[in-house]
């Protein structure tokens, strides 16, 4: 199945301030802040929505077609997607820009101070597809350029293609009326249950007429697992349990993978769901959002494990 993934492609740049921002900054002189703070070291991860989906769908032995934009700094990520054995034909080069970039300072607290740079993002992928495609497509629109998530959902509803709308961080960046076109008529409007209650607020619809417009509502819950609404039924499905969750940055793409894989093989969304906790918590237990590693036979060793299934 040709599986397309819309997104950012990102560097995430993670660095340690030894001591407490509170210590530095004087609330008396908030006004005129200046301050500089000496870090540990930094630590440098690929990221992005469409590359953490990507990276999970390679895990699990798909071959999806990343569409985006990425800049003069992208060469490390592109020879990593290689060794993946992802095609590149979708990803468009901004010679001009720097790879979307997010700079991430964490105190001892864990307070945070992050300055993200869109960078080539900013620019539309303008991928050409295929005046025609032999056999199932699939597809999934995450959080990316702001143009691409207007205009593929068009395309795709044209093409026939079914997808997964995921609006994600760019919620606040996307009018209701755009929402609204892109949920209507999707395969599922995949959120985490924050990020719904934003769509509802921003397209001024309810969750039942949200449902009337797409096919699924598909809510992730952190630890607690995700729920699938369709029509009138409602299936919670559990989260995987772990040792130890480092840091759940990425674990909601992971979790994304995981639902598309999952529908490739022609399962349901709530089956299709399960097999997204497996994923997500294989990424949850490390720091980083494609730090993590896992095989298709361990994958269904999980399942068999946590919910009685095989793939």
């Amino acid at each position: 199945m040709q599986l397309y993934v819309s997104g950012s492609l990102a560097l995430d740049r993670i660095m340690n301030f030894p001591g407490k921002f509170a210590d530095h900054i004087l609330p008396d002189k908030i006004h005129i802040l200046n301050v500089c703070f000496l870090v540990d070291g930094m630590n440098e991860y690929f990221g992005g929505t469409a590359g953490n989906i990507a990276y999970n769908l390679a895990l699990l032995g798909e071959k999806p077609l990343i569409l985006g934009c990425a800049g003069k700094d992208f060469a490390p990520y592109a020879a990593r997607l290689t060794a993946l054995g992802l095609p590149l034909d979708g990803i468009r080069r901004v010679d001009g820009q720097f790879t979307a970039g997010a700079y991430i300072t964490t105190d001892e607290s864990d307070n945070q101070i992050t300055g993200f740079n869109p960078g080539a993002m900013r620019e539309r992928c303008g991928y050409r597809f295929p005046a025609k495609h032999d056999g199932r497509v699939l597809a999934i629109i995450s959080p990316g350029n702001v143009e691409d998530m207007v205009e593929l959902p068009e395309y795709f509803k044209r093409a026939g293609i079914p997808y997964i709308f995921d609006p994600g961080q760019q919620i606040t960046a996307l009018t209701g009326e755009q929402m609204t076109h892109a949920i209507t008529g999707s395969l599922a409007l995949c959120t985490n249950d924050y990020e719904l209650e934003m769509v509802m607020k921003a397209t001024g619809h309810s969750r039942l007429e949200l449902l009337r417009r797409t096919g699924a509502l598909v809510t992730t819950l952190g630890d607690q697992g995700s729920l699938i609404a369709e029509g009138k039924k409602e299936t919670r499905v559990p989260a995987v349990k772990v040792d130890r969750a480092l840091d759940p940055t990425g674990a909601g793409d992971a979790f994304r993978a995981g639902l598309l894989k999952g529908l490739t093989l022609g399962q349901t969304l709530t089956e299709a769901a399960a097999l997204g906790s497996v994923c997500a918590a294989y990424c949850v237990e490390h720091k980083g959002t494609q730090e993590h590693h896992f095989s298709l036979a361990q994958v269904g060793e999980q399942l068999k494990a946590h919910f009685g299934r095989t793939l």
